[in-house]
């Protein structure tokens, strides 16, 4: 009968722990270049143009007669606006979409899908799921 010695025994198991943090770190990563189905661009509602992302509150949803500026949801083959640029195809209604929703985030000079605009990863921005 053979019996390892404790520093073999050492050695497996920091492998173990370094291959399971390593597996987690690959899966966490991946989730970051997942493209969502919305995606939320701050608008100013009396002009319909997208304004910088700094100025939607996450809390508040336009109501049509609030003043301010207000998250714009838009679909995945929906085109981002440029900040200064008009918003169109969307809703006001964040609360009403069922899958993920990413909150800011999108380049400033627009894009031409949010999928395109999602898909690239980063850290930016807030995702959040409606159901």
């Amino acid at each position: 009968m053979t019996s390892s010695s404790p520093a073999t025994r050492r050695r497996m198991r920091s492998t173990s722990v370094a291959i399971g943090v390593t597996a987690l770190m690959a899966s966490g990563l991946t989730g970051c270049a997942s493209s969502a189905d919305y995606a939320a661009v701050c608008v100013d509602p009396e002009t319909q143009n997208r304004v910088d992302d700094d100025e939607c509150d996450d809390d508040t949803e336009y109501n049509g007669t609030s003043t301010g500026f207000f998250w714009y949801y838009l679909g995945s083959s929906q085109r981002v606006p440029a900040v200064g640029g008009q918003a169109t195809g969307g809703t006001w209604s964040g609360s009403s979409l069922s899958g993920d929703v990413q909150r800011g985030g999108l380049p400033k000079s627009g894009s031409s899908s949010v999928k395109t605009a999602t898909s690239k990863g980063g850290f930016g921005g807030s995702g959040r799921g409606f159901s």
